[in-house]
């Protein structure tokens, strides 16, 4: 009788969470925490509890950099509960990972591959080689910009808060502009304000506005600038292409504003409002003016730019601006029928250009459905709708006003576009779809007519 003996196969070791399930389910620990925190009574000033919607409307708000809110920040939450909020924005506009990885390394933890592999992911780095670096010097460039900011803006605060007040609120500022947060602290002069107050004080709204550009524009190119001065040509294409359609995105709104909006303003408060409004729209979600007074030409034109919002690797929202540059060379090139799409001298991949138009379907889709089903759902006006759904998705913050009047599942479409846009649609898509087999098999071509 022949025994025949079998052997076990060897069981696969279980895959770990890939880099963007740590980034998502990062986020996702982060906004519960301060949710829960700004529940307790000692997060509000009447020391009441707060809801849970409220709480994590605000603590979603917070994390993801977005500025809208249902409960006036000043005038609502305590000095703790500011705290927390301040403390979600600083680590939401960081990156959770960022902080986490500067945490093992100030306790002497060893950080492996897959940790690099996934602090690549949260920055948009383009190699793994040098992450540890390049946190660090996210932390220091981070930590100093708003120091600095905090100082500039601090003699203009004391002077009209006295010294505790205005040094809090001065650093409170610095930290919501530097992070394109847009959450303030001006309610205590009339609710839901923002900086209206501050108009026609050049001085604050130049420091503001710089410090928006500064954490708009993005690390890597910061670094980029850092290594080489002012030695252009030896910037990478990501660095000139951001730079270059930053510029134009700033100053080709500015003219429109100008002319446009607010030709009843005398000539310096028409260029600073003009100036902020082009900066501010772009993921900062701080405003000078009243939005509502502005036209729907004005009001369609801000919603573009939301939806644009800052650049890869920066501390802001929305599609990013290499995203529409590459678009807008993609379509040159069509136009030109060249093979190539070429700039500044480089060939830019068919990958960036399939994963911009992909990013792009996303946005537009998620932006008009969900506007749609609020405008339905509350009855309200879907231009108004579809501002707020602009504002959401590309982490600004601005309102036409009704974000504290939106019911329940409104405010929960809102959360989640401002989580998709913090976190990144392609990194949900990502994290949620298995990645394709690697084969070289390919499927026969045929032309399909498109135009």
């Amino acid at each position: 009788m022949n025994l025949k003996t079998t052997q076990s196969e060897p069981k696969a070791k279980p895959k770990g969470l890939s880099s963007f399930q740590v980034i998502i389910l990062s986020f996702f620990a982060l906004i519960l925490l301060g949710t829960l925190l700004l529940m307790l009574p000692i997060s509000s000033r009447e020391r009441c509890f707060t809801s849970f919607a409220d709480a994590m409307f605000t603590a979603v708000s917070a994390t993801c950099v977005t500025g809208l809110v249902v409960k006036d920040t000043a005038t609502y939450w305590s000095l703790f509960g500011q705290v927390v909020i301040l403390t979600l924005i600083q680590i939401g506009g960081m990156g959770v990972i960022t902080i986490g990885l500067a945490v093992m390394k100030v306790t002497g933890k060893k950080i492996g591959l897959a940790q690099r592999s996934t602090m690549q992911e949260s920055i948009s780095a383009p190699q793994v080689g040098g992450i540890v670096r390049l946190t660090g010097f996210i932390l220091k460039t981070s930590a100093i910009i708003e120091l600095v900011g905090a100082v500039l803006l601090a003699p203009v605060f004391i002077h009209d808060f006295g010294v505790p007040k205005g040094l809090w609120y001065a650093l409170w500022h610095s930290v919501s502009a530097f992070c394109n947060a847009g959450f303030d602290l001006m309610g205590v002069r009339e609710q839901f304000s923002s900086l209206t107050t501050y108009s026609s004080n050049i001085y604050v709204n130049i420091v503001i506005m710089l410090l928006i550009i500064i954490g708009g524009i993005g690390f890597l190119v910061w670094h980029d600038i850092g290594e080489h001065k002012f030695n252009i040509k030896k910037y990478s294409l990501q660095s000139k292409v951001v730079l270059m359609t930053s510029a134009v995105l700033i100053v080709l709104p500015a003219i429109y504003f100008f002319f446009f909006e607010y030709a009843d303003l005398r000539l310096c408060d028409r260029i600073l409002s003009s100036l902020f409004q082009s900066v501010t729209t772009r993921t900062a979600g701080f405003n000078t003016t009243d939005l509502a007074q502005m036209n729907e030409s004005g009001t369609a034109l801000m919603i573009i730019l939301m939806l644009i919002g800052g650049s890869p690797g920066s501390t802001a929202g929305g599609m990013k601006t290499t995203t529409v540059a590459v678009l807008f060379l993609s379509a040159v090139t069509v136009f030109t029928r060249r093979h190539d799409i070429q700039c500044f001298k480089r060939r830019i991949s068919d990958e960036a250009v399939r994963s911009a138009g992909t990013i792009l379907f996303m946005y537009i889709v998620l932006y008009f459905s969900t506007g749609i089903m609020i405008s339905r759902i509350d009855d309200l006006p879907l231009l108004t709708c579809l501002f707020e759904t602009g504002s959401a998705v590309g982490t600004v913050g601005l309102t036409l006003g009704i974000t504290s009047t939106l019911s329940l599942i409104p405010r929960i479409l809102l959360m989640l576009l401002m989580f998709l846009g913090r976190v990144g649609g392609l990194t949900i898509i990502y994290a949620a779809l298995p990645s394709a087999d690697s084969t070289n098999t390919r499927m026969p071509l045929e032309k399909i007519t498109v135009g």
